[in-house]
């Protein structure tokens, strides 16, 4: 992890110390605090688990307990990129898991997981709603129709232009001032 999101996190970490002060020491709100943990660092982190516990006077492992037992819960953070394969019944069968395989074995890392510089992360889905162009995958917003493992490559590639375009533009705009 780089350090500007070990400081943005640190930050997070505590304003969610005072954020627990308004919830009263009560087994019951612990959903509710491990909805605004999540809400706040768009998953939950380690740490925050123990906070949460500690608030509540819980064992760490019966806050995690409840935590994994929801699928709301992500328990790694989200990436620049994130990567969603479809694979609901029209992009399985059309090999929705193969193209899940490929961003795998580029990305390094097992669906579900976020790549250490927090670059990307992937995640596999039931259904987008683009039946018609399955498979399918979703960069960020951008849905990628049609997909082939040959595709894959090109999409990092893309990635890999954009970012080295915004850098240049940022080093362009700091200049200038």
């Amino acid at each position: 992890m780089d350090s500007e999101a070990g400081r943005e996190e640190a930050a997070l970490l505590n304003r969610l110390r005072t954020r627990l002060a308004d919830f009263e020491k009560d087994r019951a709100n612990l959903l509710s605090i491990l909805r605004m943990i999540q809400e706040t660092f768009s998953y939950i982190p380690e740490e925050a688990i123990y906070m949460a516990a500690d608030h509540l006077d819980l064992a760490p492992s019966e806050v995690y307990g409840v935590a994994t037992f929801y699928n709301q819960f992500k328990f790694n953070p989200p990436g620049k990129y994130p990567i969603k394969v479809c694979l609901g019944t029209a992009c399985h069968v059309k090999g929705g898991d193969i193209i899940l395989e490929n961003f795998e074995r580029k990305l390094d890392i097992r669906e579900g997981e976020t790549t250490p510089d927090r670059d990307f992360s992937l995640e596999r889905v039931a259904c987008v709603g683009c039946c018609a162009l399955a498979p399918v995958a979703l960069v960020g917003e951008a849905v990628h129709g049609h997909m082939a493992p040959s595709k894959v490559e090109g999409l990092f590639t893309r990635i890999q232009v954009e970012k080295e375009m915004a850098e240049r533009e940022k080093r362009r705009h700091e200049s200038a001032r």
